[in-house]
């Protein structure tokens, strides 16, 4: 019986994406899992209670070492006392610089969430949503000193829905990373997989998103704001200005075309439903969120909140 070769592997990540993908790498018996190293716990929230990120909590409870270094290089000696065979990157949040991938005798492998050389950079899922794009998917790529510059092993599509938000496709691609990766994995380490160069000419970049990329401009179109919300919430949120508070808008519904003449960012209801007006059409509100109070959902807005009528939004 011919035994199981098995690759001494560190993974890096942070966030729940990268948590069901390296799930599978460390199930899977060609991969010895020897180090997984995240991005420091940060204190969250009001009482600032320390939060342990999704990656080590997943390492702790298979009994990884991990490690949390401020800088990289930190834990530059250890990477090279390790004599691991390969390092595996999802969302760890930071570049890498070249001598820390040389280390690996395989290299660096990323899996990136989206069909490079689009979207390169952190808000890639974001952006297909923004963008309306009718496909997305996760690149699985050799890792250089750029942001996903790298070579391209294997690319997987998926559809996007006319509904997506920024949650379901989260999970979609997580899912599909983590179906996709061991065998790749494999295809790659026995050499059957011919990396592919990416196209420059092709190549798109995405920022960092921050709390202002959520604030609504009702000027534009009924459906880019519809894409908005469904694309930056939970994070950062998408809102608007009412009077001296916020309006946070967490959920859409239907779009219509009314006979009414409304001002742009008016609010107003429509057969037991809140609307706001844009610059071509109303977006019906199915859940919404004022400042200092809960969120309400579709029947707490018809009970509670139709002091909104009339009013319009900044």
């Amino acid at each position: 019986m011919n035994e199981i070769k098995k690759y001494k592997t560190v993974i890096m990540g942070t966030p729940e994406f990268a948590v069901k993908p390296f799930s599978a790498l460390i199930s899977n018996p060609n991969f010895e899992v020897v180090l997984a190293v995240s991005q420091p716990d940060k204190k969250v929230g009001r009482k600032q209670i320390i939060k342990t990120t999704p990656v080590k909590k997943l390492a702790q409870e298979n009994n990884i070492e991990v490690a949390q270094p401020e800088k990289i290089k930190d834990i530059e000696d250890k990477l090279k006392d390790l004599n691991a065979d390969i390092l595996i990157v999802i969302a760890y949040g930071k570049i890498l610089p070249q001598r820390i991938l040389d280390i690996f005798k395989y290299g660096a492998i990323n899996v990136h969430g989206s069909l490079l050389p689009k979207y390169r950079g952190s808000s890639c899922m974001q952006a297909a949503i923004l963008n309306g794009d009718k496909e997305t998917g996760v690149t699985i790529m050799l890792m250089d000193a750029g942001m996903d510059t790298g070579d391209i092993l294997k690319q997987f599509k998926i559809s996007i829905d006319d509904k997506e938000t920024i949650s379901t496709l989260h999970d979609k691609l997580s899912d599909l990373s983590a179906k996709v990766l061991p065998n790749t994995l494999r295809e790659y380490l026995k050499e059957n997989i011919k990396a592919q160069k990416q196209d420059e000419e092709k190549a798109s970049t995405v920022k960092m998103l921050s709390k202002e990329d959520g604030h609504l401009d009702f000027k534009s179109s009924a459906d880019y704001i519809d894409r908005q919300i469904r694309a930056l919430n939970p994070w950062p949120s998408t809102f608007a200005k009412l009077d001296s508070e916020y309006l946070k808008i967490l959920e859409t519904g239907s779009i219509i075309t009314t006979d009414q003449p409304h001002e742009i960012g008016e609010l107003f209801f429509n057969n037991n439903s809140l609307f706001v007006q844009t610059k071509d059409k109303a977006i019906e509100i199915t859940r919404l969120q004022v400042s200092g109070k809960k969120p309400a959902n579709k029947e707490n807005i018809i009970s509670g909140y139709k002091h909104l009528e009339g009013k319009v939004l900044q």
